[in-house]
């Protein structure tokens, strides 16, 4: 960081070491390197990466994309050359980042915005030409790990059709959700774990249209200045192509944006609020102002922007204290739009031996979503702990008619059937449970179970070790297929 504010101070060519600095320009650096590191550790926006133990990878990628990203300096520095021991290990970082998080895709584009500026190695389309295919290993990387990404998504069930969300809506939302980023990190309030994509009628609507005009203005206006100024241009470009993976032009899940993907893109805004900063405090020595009368107005200000940001990112952490907060304030904030919130509650409370607040919360979500196959199941699976076996059937039977292949269900309707001394109806729903989903363990137990208390020993045998291969784990199992050994 503190390289990059040096040659933003030179605005000179990088030829292969550190350029001559005044002393002016040394102060200039450090101080855009110290507010860009402050803001970077102590703004609300990145609580969600450090807070939230799921997204520790968020942080592993961050961590070897700057990794990667320094060692370029160097490589740099060393004059270049695809055999340079900078370069095999940037692509080991970067290799390490995209394992971490996918998200790493962009750092090739991001090594071609530094050529430009502020390396200046890219002056002409043949320059341009020659750092580009220096970056095809890289993003050869990238495009395999898209690709990957992409099919696991799918594979999951996460990734939207076109058909379901069209090209032009995702591109309207993607606008408005670069600027709302940049909103957040000027003005980090109402921050939300989860911010669900935008209901029906949103398309033509003057707020989507106009961030489409803002997106497009700031971008002519950064290609207007950048014979005068380069960061500007630079800033901009790192910014959207790092957002860009996850702006929705590929959409996975039910949310339209998310505070963790704000936590490498906002190191462009940061360091163009060091550079303010920076140019602050040189005015000021130009002008010879810089009166006691004037450090200490400018060291209050900068200190109540670090303790309001403080404070505002230990209010931020409190949302992360467990399931019922975090649920709770989604909840409070989005009380309509976010069924998820509510199911994800029922969850916790359920998780918590509170099936009596989980009953509310599932029932919520069903009222919201009468066709939510998950909150169905779920509900049945409270009943079923209540000892309320007839709702359980119920909500069993809604789940599978919502969705045929709902394996839980079938395993689970089996279960109160067998529980009810009907083995005959118990083994029909455990053999449709395993034909939906034959690497589901546990109704090859259950159906074991049946089989040995009607008799069936071989029969019971087989589904006892056809489960033991998919769960070596289960001991109830192992111990009475232990016991058909002995009987043999």
């Amino acid at each position: 960081m503190v390289l990059v504010a040096k040659l933003l101070e030179t605005r000179q060519p990088y030829r292969g070491q550190n350029p001559s600095l005044t002393p002016q320009q040394k102060g200039n650096h450090i101080i855009i390197a110290a507010v860009t590191g402050l803001l970077f550790g102590l703004h609300p926006l990145h609580v969600e990466s450090v807070a939230w133990v799921s997204e520790r990878k968020d942080l592993l990628c961050a961590m070897f994309f700057l990794l990667s990203t320094l060692t370029y300096t160097k490589y740099v520095s060393s004059g270049g050359g695809l055999r340079n021991k900078h370069y095999i290990l940037v692509l080991f970082l970067f290799s390490l980042a995209l394992l971490s998080k996918p998200m790493a895709v962009s750092l090739p584009a991001v090594l071609l915005i530094l050529d430009w500026y502020p390396f200046n190695r890219i002056s002409s389309m043949k320059s341009f030409l020659f750092a580009f295919l220096e970056k095809l290993p890289l993003m050869a990387l990238s495009l395999i790990s898209s690709v990957l990404t992409v099919f696991a998504q799918k594979a999951g069930g996460a990734l939207q059709t076109f058909e379901a969300i069209p090209l032009s809506s995702r591109m309207l939302i993607a606008a408005k959700s670069l600027l709302s980023y940049l909103w957040k990190i000027v003005l980090p309030i109402n921050l939300i774990p989860y911010y669900p994509y935008p209901s029906r009628g949103y398309a033509f609507s003057a707020e989507y249209l106009l961030s489409v005009i803002v997106v497009f203005g700031i971008t002519a206006a950064c290609i207007f200045m950048v014979k005068k100024q380069r960061l500007w241009s630079a800033v901009w470009s790192y910014y959207v192509i790092t957002l860009l993976p996850v702006l929705g032009i590929v959409q996975v899940g039910g949310q339209a944006m998310a505070d963790r993907y704000t936590y490498l893109p906002s190191l462009g805004p940061f360091i163009l609020a060091g550079s303010l900063a920076a140019y602050i405090w040189r005015r000021f020595i130009i002008l010879q102002k810089w009166t006691a009368q004037t450090k200490f107005f400018c060291v209050t200000v900068a200190l109540f922007i670090l303790l309001l940001l403080s404070a505002l990112t230990v209010k931020q952490i409190w949302v992360w204290k467990d399931g019922a907060t975090l649920w709770t304030y989604v909840i409070k904030k989005e009380p309509v739009q976010v069924p998820l919130a509510y199911n994800n509650l029922g969850n916790y409370y359920y998780s918590q031996h509170n099936p009596d607040k989980a009953v509310e919360q599932y029932q919520t979500v069903i009222k919201m979503q009468p066709d939510n196959v998950e909150a169905h199941t779920q509900l049945g699976i409270t009943y079923q702990t209540l000892n309320k076996p007839d709702k359980a059937v119920e909500q069993y039977l809604i789940a599978i008619k919502l969705q045929p292949e709902n394996a839980q269900a079938y395993n689970n309707l089996g279960i109160i059937y067998q529980s009810n001394n009907k083995p005959d109806k118990a083994v029909e729903y455990y053999l449709t449970a395993i034909k939906s989903k034959p690497e589901y363990a546990d109704p090859h137990f259950n159906l074991g179970v049946v089989y040995y208390q009607m008799g069936q020993i071989e029969n019971a045998r087989r589904e006892f070790i056809t489960g033991l291969k998919i769960n070596p784990y289960n001991k109830k199992a192992q111990q009475l297929l232990n016991d058909i050994s002995r009987i043999r």
